[in-house]
């Protein structure tokens, strides 16, 4: 087992928005990014992903480019000795010892699921960009399925889309990839008598709870009309092969179930040996390091952090805290200590057909307004000109073509050759 030591000092379990977010502001400081992946995914633009809107490469950003001063050593954190300032590293090529000065903990969440009989079977998962690429194969495929279908029910069932979920990641996937069908029906003549049924679910009162009343009722509003069945205090009693089963004892046939409600601290924050929560987040104080464990830190979705200027709330786990504390704790590991203290500076959220919601500073956007705001906002946080541009090109050449439609299944899995 080979020992080595951090780059800078500063050892960065995790490449996701905030862990790479830490590293790229620790600038010649240096660091070390352990991460299995060598890009970080910008989340807020996975549903444009998943539409075809985007190309899937132009959501992720690779960290070596993102941070050129940092070393990236690709694997997982299989166990931390604070005593001895040093993590077991497990890579391709076996483990190795890497020693730190400082820890950075920011493993980020994972899907919350709940003990639901054939959720884990029959469902699918939005939070990578594995699961927006598989989700989009998966809606093209039963397109294909609905127009090969030998009867109006089973076209019926194929046509018939089930979301779990009504957060951010419920609403604008679900809106996006109903763009996507509405662009590919000019495609399958014998579909366009067949009525599409796009289903809203949802435990909470109203959708997009996180936001205003009034944005929310708007959105929800929106998407009514354009014949989305939205099922608010209602939860998904279970799920079969082609059916699923709702609390209010409807069974909708479907063949398509995505779950999108909520996610959870990475279970490896307890594996770890880190102090953590009833909710399995780890539990720092106002500097962001570690309660009781010295020269560890932790930041984003699987942290509480708590934030001086709403003493009364934990962060929420989304893209805008995780970079605010990112700006934080680059600070106080080079010295300069302070608490965390951030005000949120809005919510936005887009609704697909050049529509969205929008709450900044002094103004509630909906609309193209709001859609607007919301797009750039996000191009603003995205990291690299070159993604940025690369975006903007994506966005430029949607407003004049439709989307593509083909579907790749087989991308990433090549036929074996014969021996």
């Amino acid at each position: 087992m080979a020992d080595r030591e951090a780059l800078g000092g500063t050892l960065v379990l995790g490449g996701g928005f905030a862990g790479g977010y830490v590293a790229r502001l620790l600038g010649k400081r240096g660091a070390t990014i352990v991460s299995p992946e060598n890009f970080m995914l910008y989340t807020p633009m996975l549903p444009e992903a998943a539409s075809g809107t985007l190309e899937p490469r132009h959501v992720v950003v690779p960290l070596r480019m993102m941070c050129p001063h940092a070393e990236l050593l690709l694997g997982r954190a299989t166990e931390v000795d604070t005593t001895r300032q040093r993590v077991q590293v497990q890579t391709e090529d076996g483990h190795l010892v890497v020693h730190y000065g400082e820890l950075v903990v920011a493993l980020g969440a994972v899907s919350r699921t709940l003990p639901i009989p054939g959720l884990g079977e029959h469902a699918l998962g939005f939070k990578t960009l594995a699961d927006a690429i598989h989700l989009r194969n998966h809606v093209l495929r039963r397109l294909e399925a609905a127009a090969a279908a030998p009867s109006e029910g089973h076209r019926l069932r194929e046509l018939t889309f089930v979301f779990v979920g009504a957060g951010y990641a419920g609403v604008e996937a679900l809106a996006e990839l109903a763009d996507l069908v509405r662009d590919a029906m000019r495609y399958y003549p014998t579909l366009r008598d067949t009525p599409q049924h796009w289903v809203l679910v949802d435990a909470a009162p109203r959708i997009l709870p996180e936001i205003p009343h009034g944005l929310g009722n708007y959105a929800a509003r929106e998407l009514q009309r354009r014949g989305v069945d939205i099922r608010v205090e209602t939860t998904l009693y279970s799920v079969e092969p082609h059916a699923a089963v709702l609390s209010d004892g409807d069974r909708v046939l479907t063949s398509t179930v995505v779950w999108t409600a909520g996610v959870r601290a990475n279970p490896l924050n307890d594996q770890l040996g880190m102090p953590v929560d009833e909710r399995g987040r780890i539990v720092v104080g106002p500097t962001l390091q570690v309660e009781a464990v010295p020269h560890v830190w932790a930041l984003g979705d699987g942290a509480r952090v708590p934030n001086a200027a709403t003493p009364a709330d934990f962060d929420p786990p989304t893209c805008q805290h995780a970079l605010r504390q990112a700006r934080r704790l680059a600070k106080n590991l080079a010295g300069e200590a302070k608490p965390y203290r951030y005000r949120m500076l809005g919510q936005a959220a887009t609704l697909g057909r050049y529509k969205g919601i929008a709450q900044v500073p002094g103004a509630r956007l909906r609309g193209f307004p709001g859609w607007f705001v919301t797009r750039t906002y996000h191009l603003y946080q995205l990291p690299l000109l070159t993604r940025k541009l690369r975006v903007v090109a994506d966005w430029t050449t949607a407003l004049f073509f439709r989307r593509d439609i083909a579907e790749l299944s087989m991308l990433g899995h090549p036929e074996r050759l014969d021996s």
